[in-house]
């Protein structure tokens, strides 16, 4: 009987070591056309949602916060106008390629002043103790294989007073709504894939994994037992998306 550990990758079983491969090969097949199919898929609205994340977090002037899975850099431009120049935002993101799309995004735009770029895994985060005001991630938790482990290093460089902000896809709480929602996600999202960026598996597999994700309650939970407190949640689009936020105190 083998012994190996296994994990979910969508709705498939797989060995929990091969997990981030198998991650890192799709974000490589879609990093150039990230942006576009964000845009397709929400019609738009994620710019609204990551909005209203920053909002939550209270980031102020001068702050330091960490953007996990910051892919494509939207949530680091909003944080950055934030901080300013006193402050400083570290873009990170496991794909060498979504940071390299983000890295050229952010000096496009002239932005050189106050963000740093690291390449690094959620789960095993290279910074000390108590470093950043806040931890963010977006639409990036749901990819990570050991979600408990990446909260816990999100609370560890954390300064006490600092918040941990997650912003994910989540499972709507109305009826109609879910029914649409799967038959959105699970036939029009792959067919838009592959028209706009040839990959429909890709985003079958983001459909699949949207819906292996924690409930909104239960990621609550969990992010309490990763020693996160004051922990609570904001439904969006009805549930659609959800901002969790926690605090160390």
């Amino acid at each position: 009987m083998s012994d190996e550990k296994t994990t979910h990758f969508g709705f498939k079983q797989v060995n929990t070591e091969d997990k981030v491969n198998l991650v890192k090969g799709v974000f490589d097949s879609v990093a150039d056309k990230y942006d576009v199919m964000n845009d397709l898929m929400s019609f738009g609205i994620h710019r609204v949602w990551k909005r209203v994340a920053v909002q939550l977090s209270n980031v102020r002037e001068g702050q330091q916060v960490l953007d996990l899975a910051g892919g494509t850099g939207d949530l680091t431009t909003l944080f950055s106008k934030r901080v300013g120049r006193s402050g400083r935002v570290v873009l990170s993101d496991i794909n060498q390629a979504m940071l390299a799309t983000g890295r050229d995004r952010m000096i496009d735009r002239g932005m050189v002043d106050n963000i740093q770029y690291a390449q690094i895994n959620a789960e095993k985060l290279p910074f000390d103790d108590n470093t950043f005001d806040c931890v963010s991630i977006a639409f990036g938790l749901r990819n990570v294989t050991d979600k408990a482990a990446a909260l816990r290093s999100m609370h560890r460089v954390l300064k006490p007073g600092g918040c941990v902000i997650v912003l994910e896809f989540s499972h709507p709480t109305n009826e109609v709504v879910s029914k649409m929602y799967d038959f959105y996600s699970f036939n029009l999202l792959p067919a838009m894939g592959q028209v706009v960026a040839n990959d429909a598996e890709s985003y079958r597999y983001l459909a699949e994994s949207i819906r292996m994700h924690p409930k909104q309650d239960e990621l609550k939970t969990l992010m309490e037992e990763s020693g996160l407190e004051r922990c609570d949640y904001f439904n969006m689009t009805q549930g659609v998306v959800a901002v969790h936020r926690g605090y160390k105190i």
